[in-house]
């Protein structure tokens, strides 16, 4: 995503494969939801693991993890800053147990509950008003077995791509061509 001449965001895919992990770019341009975001890092592997990676003008990064059909593992590196863009706000809404601003299912009972009764899946701990956080969020040790170890994840910085993908073994040129 651009905004004039200056990169705005930058996302890319490194995924497991059988000969190791392969980095590629992707285009955040048709993902609005976290749900979007899942399945793109789905699309890009069979059912391994896939780390998608976004990062905002050296702001921030964020990387969510998916391993097949389990649910996805996520660690934003500066959660105040993440949530004042709409990617950020995606993900640090998703850790903070904020949902959208309308939730489908208490306009019509579809979740078997009897009017009034409450759903057992709401979470009256989430403040939708409460200020997001300073510094980091999430799973600190999304990389861990991997071999990056939550001290190492906090510590990176603007270059946090290639540092992940250096741990991994994965090849940059590719993606340092279109950042």
């Amino acid at each position: 995503m651009t905004s004039g001449r200056v990169t705005v965001y930058f996302a890319a895919l490194l995924a497991r494969t059988a000969e190791g992990w392969e980095a590629s770019d992707t285009e955040l341009d048709d993902v609005e939801t976290l749900t979007d975001l899942i399945e793109l890092a789905r699309e890009a592997s069979d059912d391994d693991t896939v780390l998608a990676f976004i990062e905002h003008e050296d702001a921030w990064f964020g990387v969510v993890r998916v391993d097949g059909e389990e649910d996805p593992h996520i660690y934003v590196s500066d959660a105040a800053a993440a949530a004042r863009t709409s990617y950020g706000q995606m993900l640090t809404d998703e850790l903070l147990g904020r949902g959208p601003d309308e939730d489908l299912d208490s306009l019509v009972d579809l979740d078997g509950t009897e009017d009034g009764e409450p759903d057992a899946n709401d979470d009256e701990d989430a403040d939708p008003d409460a200020p997001v956080p300073a510094g980091p969020l999430g799973d600190a040790d999304i990389l861990a077995d991997l071999g990056m170890d939550e001290k190492e994840l906090k510590a990176l910085d603007g270059d946090a791509l290639e540092s992940i993908a250096d741990m991994l073994g994965c090849s940059m040129e590719g993606l340092e061509a279109v950042r």
